[in-house]
Order: C-alpha cells, then sequence, then structure tokens
C-alpha cells in the first residue's frame, strides 16, 4: 500500500519531557516538535462507535509510513494537527497497529489541560 502524496497532512509529534525546577519540583513540558506526514480522517464505521461511544466525534484515523512512530513506544505522544507546531498538542496517539507497508493510528483530542 503506498499513501498519495497530495493526501498526506503535515503534523508535528511531541513527546512529554519531564523536567525539576530550581526547588525540585517536576515539570512536565513538550519536547522539540518533530514533522511527519500521515493520511487523517475522521473515524468512523460501527466498530469504532461501538469503541468509542460518543466520544466518537473527537478521534481521527490515520494512515503513516515511516519509522518515526513505533508501536509500544509512542503511544500518548501529542500531535498538533490543527495547532502551530510551537503551540501545546491538539491530539495524542491512543492506538498504534502495524502493517507490513503502513501503520493505522488512532489520535484523541486533548479536552482541557490533562496531564494524562
Amino acid at each position: 500500500m503506498r499513501l498519495r502524496r497530495r493526501d498526506l497532512t503535515t503534523v508535528y509529534l511531541k513527546k512529554k519531557v519531564a523536567t525539576t525546577d530550581d526547588e525540585g519540583y517536576e515539570i512536565v513540558g513538550w519536547s522539540e516538535p518533530v514533522e511527519v506526514k500521515m493520511n487523517v480522517q475522521n473515524a468512523g464505521g460501527t466498530v469504532n462507535a461501538q469503541v468509542y461511544g460518543k466520544n466518537l466525534q473527537y478521534i481521527k484515523s490515520c494512515k503513516y509510513q515511516g519509522d518515526d512512530i513505533v508501536e509500544n513506544r509512542d503511544e500518548n505522544v501529542g500531535v498538533c494537527l490543527f495547532v502551530d507546531k510551537d503551540s501545546e498538542p491538539d491530539y495524542k496517539i491512543i492506538s498504534i497497529q502495524t502493517y507490513k507497508t503502513h501503520k493505522n493510528i488512532m489520535l484523541e483530542k486533548i479536552i482541557g489541560n490533562s496531564n494524562d
């Protein structure tokens, strides 16, 4: 399977980074953005409706070809989809399924300032 270039959207990945301040308190921030291109669509279908229920409107289904996103490592990584790369991410990766030629990635909208 090959993704068409015209269907790809540029998004930016940001990992959570924990640092400590001068007084020893932990501060959670975001790493530098990493640019990736993926096919992003609204999630739909019977199975996704059963899994996500009313939250389906906050879920995006993506297809990705590359090595920047890895299953069992990059879940909960922030994704800047509709915001500037210097902003806080508006989506996070909730699942990654690896196939031979591509990866299926599910994104969930980050609502509020949750520190999940």
